[in-house]
């Protein structure tokens, strides 16, 4: 394997990661498990008044979600061409994103970068500042014995102009609710029915958001940043993008999918959410076998 290839599989995995991190969270078809106290008649009454009307209800989904600081993950998401992928594992969000995902690569050119690399099977580590993603043996020999690559936010934001700059504010400040806030800020949303998911009731809401508007209005980019970023979107063919969620009753997220177009192919994104407020512990992989971003970007050639 050329040394080139490890800087190319380096950068694609800190897009992807990232990516994987924030629709985890952010942009993906998910499931909640139950927990929370059960009601009586006037609690019932008042949820269906509640829920007759779209925004009352997810301004609650949305505080809901948010306190409840963690939760098992399963994802699932496509990016045109670049990537198809899986991931699994829990996630919290009381200070940052943490946990850790396993993520499986199936499809896509990121597929074929990995398959270089020996394995289509990563570890990574979510942490307030950093993520961390854990490469095999074949990486290690091309990245002076090295397994785990180190993405310091700081320097994935200086990666990629805007869209780095708002991968690294999404990653920090990211939340399951995330995508309620985005369907709030649309100004378009409609309840669509009850419907069962995983054997679980929930309540199916759906709206179509404006993705350049919404990475102003959901981030802290300066204008230059907003503007390269939104250029970015431009060039993707990025648009506006669908985004469908089904609530428990307990006003936590329980399904979400998110779908749109980019100048790749479509792009779809799904998620399930379980044991919510689960524990969840990461730890910074051993110093001495971590490799950090910014210096394999020094010593490997551009590819």
């Amino acid at each position: 394997m050329k040394s080139t290839a490890v800087r190319r599989a380096t950068v694609s995995i800190a897009m992807a990661a990232a990516l994987t991190g924030v629709a985890a969270c952010s942009g993906s078809d998910s499931e909640g498990g139950s927990g929370g106290s059960s009601g009586g008649g006037d609690k019932a009454a008042g949820k269906a008044k509640t829920q007759a009307n779209p925004i009352v209800a997810l301004r609650s989904v949305e505080k809901s979600t948010d306190k409840a600081d963690s939760a098992k993950v399963e994802s699932t998401t496509t990016m045109g061409t670049m990537m198809s992928m899986e991931a699994d594992g829990a996630l919290g969000w009381s200070d940052g994103l943490t946990g850790t995902l396993t993520i499986t690569y199936t499809g896509g050119t990121m597929a074929d970068q990995m398959r270089q690399l020996g394995t289509t099977s990563m570890e990574a580590r979510y942490l307030p500042d950093a993520y961390y993603a854990k490469m095999g043996d074949k990486f290690a020999e091309q990245s002076g014995g090295k397994h785990w690559i180190k993405y310091a936010y700081d320097d994935l934001a200086d990666l990629a102009g805007g869209s780095g700059a708002y991968m690294k504010d999404q990653m920090q400040n990211t939340t399951p609710n995330q995508s309620v806030k985005l369907l709030l800020a649309s100004g378009d949303v409609k309840k669509v029915g009850e419907e069962k998911v995983r054997g679980e009731n929930t309540t199916h809401y759906s709206g179509t958001v404006d993705v350049a508007d919404l990475a102003g209005e959901s981030s802290n980019l300066t204008a230059d940043q907003l503007a390269d970023m939104k250029r970015q979107l431009e060039q993707a063919g990025v648009t506006t993008e669908t985004i469908d969620i089904w609530v428990n009753d307990e006003d936590l997220l329980v399904k979400k999918v998110e779908k749109g177009e980019l100048a790749t192919g479509s792009m779809s994104s799904t998620a399930f959410y379980s044991d919510y407020g689960v524990k969840v512990s990461t730890e910074e992989p051993p110093a001495g076998d971590t490799a950090d971003f910014k210096d394999l970007m020094q010593t490997q050639p551009a590819a």
